[in-house]
């Protein structure tokens, strides 16, 4: 039987980077990190119980190959809206309201309002 502290330490150390990242960044790719570091601890957390426990032993298994299943899925979605988001906005500030950009944007007096490229 494995000592339970180890792992547990690390789950806590990624879990609170992750949630540092969260809470700290105004970059988007930066807080999808975050998200991802507190995923892999929670994964670790379900790897190392099943591994301690005698009954279902394969059940923390199963259940972190659909944490990790469901973080390649939401890692993809994600990156799509931020492309979207960089494309439109030209950065990825989070904190930055859309009106700030609205504010901002050119506008061609001979037209109702729309820039034509």
């Amino acid at each position: 039987m494995i000592h339970l502290l180890l792992p547990f330490a690390l789950a806590a150390v990624l879990a609170g980077s992750g949630v540092y990242g969260v809470l700290s960044r105004r970059n988007a790719v930066l807080m999808l990190v975050g998200v991802e570091l507190i995923l892999a601890s929670a994964s670790l957390i379900l790897v190392t119980m099943s591994t301690t426990l005698p009954d279902d032993a394969a059940a923390g298994q199963i259940l972190t190959i659909f944490v990790i299943t469901l973080a390649a899925a939401e890692v993809t979605l994600a990156l799509g809206i931020i492309l979207a988001a960089f494309r439109l906005r030209g950065h990825i500030d989070l904190t930055e309201r859309l009106d700030d950009d609205a504010a901002h944007a050119p506008v061609d007096d001979r037209t109702d309002g729309r820039v034509t490229s």
